[in-house]
């Protein structure tokens, strides 16, 4: 089973690499997407601190409010993250459909933590969003966990898939 497994990534990886007329810069269109992702995150991560230095110039005790902070922080992280998983795609023996969605969950699920963060930051009305957990938050944590960690499982098989 193992070889037939193998030979299916295989064919997969070389259809990849032959028959994709998106390939002319040699960057699959998944790869560059995900790529394009990243930069539009830390982009996002560099505009939060300019917020974040602002708010720290001008408070009192000259910090931010703690969501602005992490929102700042998690869109550094988070820009960072989406360049490893582009790796990731790039080195997968999936079909570029099935790497650019499992890329493109995490990027949801990253993007939306991080408009959380900006929302609470932007409004103010918590330190700590969990303290008051509604079932709302349940699930959308419940959803994310399993997209960050489906998705990247995806990427991780193909991976393992093609290089072993």
């Amino acid at each position: 089973m193992i070889s037939n497994v193998v030979e299916i990534a295989e064919s997969w990886r070389d259809a990849r690499e032959y028959a994709d007329p998106t390939m002319s810069t040699g960057v699959p269109l998944d790869v560059k997407i995900t790529l394009l992702s990243a930069g539009l995150i830390f982009l996002l991560a560099l505009v939060l601190g300019v917020w974040k230095y602002r708010q720290m110039l001008t408070s009192e005790d000259h910090l931010a409010h703690p969501y602005v902070d992490i929102a700042h922080r998690a869109a550094l992280l988070y820009s960072f993250a989406v360049l490893l998983v582009a790796v990731f795609v790039q080195l997968s023996a999936w079909p570029m459909w099935v790497n650019l969605t499992a890329a493109m969950v995490l990027v949801f699920f990253f993007v939306a933590a991080i408009v959380s963060y900006i929302v609470h930051g932007f409004k103010q009305d918590t330190e700590n969003q969990f303290a008051n957990a509604d079932r709302a938050l349940r699930a959308g944590m419940a959803a994310l966990v399993i997209g960050e960690v489906g998705g990247f499982g995806v990427l991780l098989a193909g991976f393992i898939a093609s290089q072993f």
